[in-house]
């Protein structure tokens, strides 16, 4: 299937979605349930009007870079690490087990009991996505190709030419899909964190309001913008990697 015809049924989904979404609307004829698409049209234009909509929204995404920045260099290095030392791969094994099994409500709950309320966002999305990127750089580590491996020691390559010119390039696959899968779990962390812990500013804040002001047409409204933050935050990740690497490429060739 050409991406034209994909495209076209794509958008034929999403507007039958929509004409679902409006009918079951109008025959529920009750708003603070489920507001119909205009409805939540008109209140995305109002919050993008609002003079606090910069603050909520610059928040939110604060907090998912540094958590981002945060996990991918502690998951590159450490994932890196016990690939390549045993020991400190069984070190780090239980307490990456305990956080894959840990639900993220039990850690947004304890960390608010810790932190301040900006905080417990950072802490929350760091702990719920870091075995992501950790479990996906440490399993390519084990995959390295050995038959290079043996080139390298044939040819003296050992300690940080090891790393620079043999490990590290064969793990940016690695590092690109880690990066790319904590990254779209870190939106979700961060603004459930923001939810239960209302913090002054930040899209999960202006949901919870939303909901205890019965206002159903906001909470959709946030809604779509987190999710259209969430996939602009992904296309930038994706356009980003792939400049970088093919123009790392490009050079080398």
């Amino acid at each position: 299937m050409d991406k034209k015809r994909r495209r076209l049924i794509c958008m034929a989904s999403c507007l039958f979605l929509i004409l679902i979404w409006e009918l079951v609307s109008v025959l529920m004829k009750a708003p603070v349930i489920l507001p119909s698409p205009v409805e939540v049209a008109s209140s995305v234009i109002k919050l993008f009007a609002s003079p606090q909509f910069v603050k909520n929204v610059g928040s939110t995404v604060l907090r998912a870079v540094l958590s981002f920045c945060i996990i991918f260099i502690a998951g590159s290095f450490l994932g890196t690490a016990a690939g390549l030392h045993p020991a400190l791969d069984a070190a780090l094994s239980p307490l990456v087990t305990l956080l894959k099994a840990t639900p993220v409500m039990s850690v947004i709950l304890l960390a608010f009991i810790w932190f301040s309320t900006g905080t417990v966002p950072v802490f929350a999305a760091f702990l719920m996505a870091f075995p992501v990127m950790y479990m996906q750089v440490l399993s390519a580590v084990h995959n390295l190709d050995g038959k290079l491996a043996q080139m390298c020691t044939v040819y003296g390559i050992f300690g940080k030419k090891y790393i620079s010119n043999f490990v590290i390039p064969s793990l940016v696959p690695a590092y690109v899909t880690g990066a790319k899968q904590s990254l779209s779990m870190i939106w979700k962390v961060v603004i459930a964190a923001e939810v239960l812990t209302v913090p002054s500013s930040g899209i999960g804040r202006s949901l919870q309001l939303s909901q205890v002001r019965l206002d159903t047409a906001s909470v959709f409204a946030w809604t779509i913008i987190a999710v259209v933050l969430t996939f602009a935050g992904d296309s930038l990740f994706s356009l980003l990697t792939r400049k970088l690497l093919s123009r790392r490429y490009t050079v080398e060739a």
